[in-house]
C-alpha cells in the first residue's frame, strides 16, 4: 500500500525568469541540489560535516556540436578488447593480476553450477586479494571478489543498518557530486528530457513524475527551479517514488527536504511512496494518476533487478500512456545486458566499474578518503547489485533493454541541444581530463576514454 502523501502547499507564484545558457545558470543547479538535499539532511541527523568537498571549477564555454558516433566507439561489443582487455584472458598480465582469471573461473564455475569448485577458488582467491587499495584494476577485483562472495554465500554486506551507514552513503554522494561529473550529469540530462517533454506537449502545469530510484532525491532542487521559472503560477510537482521495503528512513529524508525546498521555490508539491512489493502485485494499478498531468516515468537499469517479469512491466508502461519516459544508465547496461550469459555480463561490468574507479582516481588525489567513502558506500553496493543481477539473468536470455522498449512500441527521442549545452558546461567545470560527451542513437553519452559511464535517452509511445 501507499504511504502517506504531503499536501500541497499553496505558495505565492515566483518570478519568470529566461533561461540563462551561461556558467551562472549551472551553477545554481550544483548550489540548489547540494544545499538542499545534502547540509540539511546532515544538520537533521545531528551530524558535523567537516569534510570540504571538491568544488568544481568555473570556466567559460562554447556551444557545443557533437558528431554522431558508431556504437562500438561508446558500447565495445563482446568480441571487443577494450580497456584492459578482459574479454581475452591471454592479454591478462598474470605478473601480480591473475587474480582476474581466477574471478572469471569464479562465474564460469556459478554458470555450470559447480559451486564447491567455485568456493575453492574464491577462498584461495581471498587469500591473494585482501585489501581493496592498489590501483584501480586491484581495487575492482576485489570489490568484485567481495560481490562474488556475496552472491555464494547468500549474505548482503551492503544493507545499511545503522544511521552511520546512512549518513555515510548521503556523504559519499555529496563528495561523488564535488569531484566527478557523472552524478551531476544523470541529474541534469534526465531534468532537461523531462522539460524538453513538457514544453513540446500540452500547457498543463501539473507535472507528474514516476520515479523508481529516486534516491535522496538530490535530482528534483534544480528540476523545481526551472519549473518555477517556467510556471507564471510557480507550477505544480507531483512525485511518485517506488521504492524498496528497508527504505524508510531514506524515504522520510526525502519527503521533508523535498517539501522544504518546494516552499522556497514557491510551487506547490506532493510526493507519494509505493512500496516495490505492492507494485510487483498491482503494477501501475498501485499509482495514482490525474487526469491533465503531465506524466514522466524515470527508469534506470535498476528496474531489471528490482521488477520480476520485466517485459510485462514494459507492456503496462504503455497503457499508462506517459508524456515521456526517461531512461538513465549510470551502470554500464550494454548491449550484453540480456544475453544469458553471467560470463560475459560479468566481464562488461567489471571493465565497466574499472573506468569509474580510473576517472574517480583522476579526480581526486592519491590516497584521499573521500575516493574510500564513495568506494565503500556508492560503488561497492552498485557493484554487488550487478553481480547479482548477471547472476540470476545468466539462463534467462532476455532481451535488451532499448529491444524491449522497441517491441513495446517506443521509439527514441532527441535530446535537445541545450541538454548537450549543459552537459559540456558540466565537463567545462569538472575540468578533469579523459572525460568527453558524444551521442549514440539517440542517447546523450558520458565517456571516460570511450567507454560510456552514463547514458541518457527519452523514449515515447
Amino acid at each position: 500500500m501507499k504511504l502517506q502523501a504531503s499536501s500541497p502547499q499553496d505558495n505565492q507564484p515566483s518570478n519568470t525568469t529566461n533561461n540563462s545558457t551561461d556558467s551562472n545558470h549551472l551553477s545554481m543547479d550544483e548550489h540548489a541540489m547540494r544545499s538542499m538535499d545534502w547540509d540539511s539532511i546532515m544538520k537533521e541527523l545531528e551530524v558535523d560535516d567537516d569534510s570540504a568537498p571538491y568544488q568544481l571549477q568555473p570556466s567559460s564555454f562554447n556551444l557545443p556540436v557533437f558528431p554522431d558516433i558508431d556504437s562500438s566507439d561508446v558500447y565495445p561489443g563482446p568480441n571487443q578488447i577494450t580497456g584492459y582487455g578482459f574479454n581475452s584472458l591471454d592479454s591478462v598480465d598474470n605478473g601480480g593480476f591473475d587474480y582476474i582469471e581466477d574471478l572469471i573461473r569464479v562465474v564460469d564455475c556459478i554458470e555450470s553450477d559447480e559451486l564447491h569448485l567455485a568456493h575453492v577458488v574464491l577462498s584461495q582467491l581471498n587469500q591473494r586479494l585482501q585489501t581493496s587499495a592498489g590501483r584501480p584494476l586491484q581495487r575492482a577485483a576485489f570489490y568484485f571478489k567481495e560481490a562474488l562472495g556475496s552472491l555464494l554465500t547468500g549474505t548482503n554486506r551492503n544493507q545499511l543498518f545503522s544511521w552511520s551507514d546512512i549518513v555515510q552513503k548521503i556523504r559519499a554522494i555529496k563528495e561523488f557530486s564535488g569531484i566527478s561529473p557523472i552524478p551531476l550529469f544523470s541529474h541534469f540530462t534526465a531534468n532537461q528530457a523531462i522539460l524538453d517533454s513538457l514544453s513540446s506537449q500540452s500547457s498543463s502545469p501539473f507535472v507528474h513524475v514516476v520515479d523508481f530510484e529516486i534516491g535522496f532525491g538530490g535530482q528534483y532542487a534544480s528540476l523545481m527551479r526551472e519549473i518555477a521559472e517556467k510556471s507564471a503560477n510557480g507550477g505544480f510537482l507531483r512525485v511518485t517514488a517506488v521504492v524498496a521495503e528497508d527504505c524508510a528512513v531514506e524515504t522520510r529524508l526525502v519527503k521533508e527536504n523535498l517539501t522544504q525546498f518546494a516552499a522556497e521555490m514557491k510551487i506547490r508539491f506532493q510526493i507519494e511512496f509505493v512500496l516495490m512489493k505492492t507494485f510487483e502485485i498491482l503494477s501501475f494499478k498501485a499509482i495514482r494518476f490525474v487526469d491533465g498531468e503531465r506524466t514522466v516515468v524515470l527508469i534506470s537499469p535498476a528496474i531489471f533487478r528490482r521488477v520480476i517479469g520485466i517485459a510485462e512491466f514494459v507492456n503496462n508502461l504503455g497503457r499508462v500512456s506517459p508524456n515521456v519516459v526517461v531512461f538513465v544508465d549510470s551502470e554500464g547496461c550494454t548491449e550484453t545486458a540480456g544475453s544469458g550469459s553471467f560470463r560475459r555480463e560479468f566481464v562488461s561490468a567489471f571493465e565497466f566499474y574499472t573506468m569509474v574507479l580510473e576517472s574517480l582516481d583522476a579526480a581526486a588525489p592519491p590516497g584521499d578518503l573521500v575516493k574510500k567513502i564513495v568506494e565503500t558506500f556508492l560503488l561497492r553496493p552498485k557493484i554487488s547489485a550487478a553481480v547479482e543481477t548477471a547472476a540470476n539473468r545468466r539462463s534467462a536470455g532476455q532481451m535488451t533493454w532499448r529491444e524491449m522498449l522497441c517491441a513495446a512500441g517506443m521509439r527514441p527521442v532527441q535530446l535537445s541541444q541545450f541538454a548537450d549545452f549543459q552537459a559540456e558546461c558540466l565537463l567545462e567545470k569538472a575540468q578533469v581530463r579523459g572525460f568527453h560527451v558524444a551521442k549514440r542513437q539517440g542517447e546523450l553519452v558520458l565517456c571516460w576514454h570511450g567507454r560510456a559511464l552514463v547514458a541518457t535517452s527519452a523514449w515515447r509511445f
